[in-house]
């Protein structure tokens, strides 16, 4: 092959036949090599994950589907399409939103999951990053503390952490993060911890002789680097809080204060009654926020971890 072929290639330009060929040659065998070291057993567990993704979202559309029919029709044919007499627009819509408060419990939600979420990755991080840069028993001991949190049924302290906030005074949307921060600091600090120890400690080093001093170089060197797994907490403690009905319950004064999932259960009535139409319309907006948060932040989830598993 003594053609001349351009030293520099554009995107569009065209080779010449000889060395297309051997381009497409190459291609092909790549694409050969490709399937044969995909496992035998890849389409079938591509049709098992497609099924358990299908029966996951089933529920969700059914949920969505419900949110436009009359009461009546929600239990008699809870699978059909509303149309017709069934079908009543945004009337379960207008009738939830007055009946529990949403904008209100909407408020009080987006307070406690944005200000939980803030608070964790702000003192977990900085835990994550002193324990794995100072080595004493303290450390060690907190960090497994921390670990052990994890594992802790949140049946086993219910009632503790019932009567210690009520004398504490937490039950608000301000008190409950602090509650928050005790329960989110577990898995936060695990994963931190395992980002952290990636880091080269000569990054840090350099900071302190260019003058910065341990706040200095946490907020200006680590907290950018730990930014994928601080992503990633964000998301679960995000997905975690804003779903959460059992621990404000317990904590919120509910008179005064309610969140989504606390608000939505007043619809229920007297003597086992329940405004379907109402109850299915909310839900629908209360996992929606959550939905979209999740939709654009997805990938990050994958970066912080593949990011915490490689060596610096």
């Amino acid at each position: 092959m003594a053609k001349y072929i351009p030293e520099t290639i554009q995107k569009g330009d065209l080779l010449p036949p000889d060395v297309q060929a051997l381009v497409d040659q190459k291609a092909k065998k790549s694409a050969y090599s490709y399937n044969a070291r995909r496992s035998p057993y890849s389409m079938l567990w591509t049709v098992i994950l497609s099924i358990v993704s299908v029966i996951y979202i089933v529920p969700v559309l059914l949920v969505l589907i419900n949110s436009f029919k009359k009461k009546a029709y929600i239990s008699r044919n809870p699978f059909n399409i509303p149309t017709g007499k069934m079908f009543v627009g945004l009337e379960n819509y207008a009738n939830g939103i007055e009946k529990i408060g949403f904008f209100s419990a909407f408020l009080n939600s987006i307070i406690i999951t944005v200000g939980s979420v803030i608070v964790i990755i702000l003192c977990c991080s900085m835990a994550g990053w002193y324990i794995t840069r100072v080595n004493s028993i303290f450390t060690k001991c907190f960090y497994y503390l921390c670990v052990f949190s994890m594992i802790v049924p949140f049946q086993m302290v219910m009632y503790t952490l019932a009567k210690t906030s009520d004398a504490l005074h937490l039950g608000n949307p301000w008190g409950i993060i602090v509650v928050y921060l005790g329960f989110g600091a577990g898995l936060a600090v695990f994963m931190f911890c395992g980002f952290a120890k990636s880091i080269p400690l000569e990054i840090e080093e350099a900071a302190m002789i260019d003058g910065c001093n341990p706040v200095q170089t946490y907020f200006q060197v680590v907290m950018p680097i730990l930014k994928p797994t601080a992503i990633s907490v964000a998301i679960l403690e995000a997905m975690w809080i804003w779903n959460d009905y059992l621990l404000p319950s317990l904590v919120l004064d509910k008179t005064k204060y309610k969140t989504i999932p606390i608000a939505i259960q007043y619809l229920k009535g007297g003597y086992g009654s329940v405004d379907m139409g109402a109850m299915m319309a909310m839900l629908v907006l209360a996992i929606l926020p959550i939905i979209i948060f999740y939709a654009f932040s997805q990938k990050y989830i994958i970066d912080g971890v593949v990011a915490g598993a490689v060596k610096g």
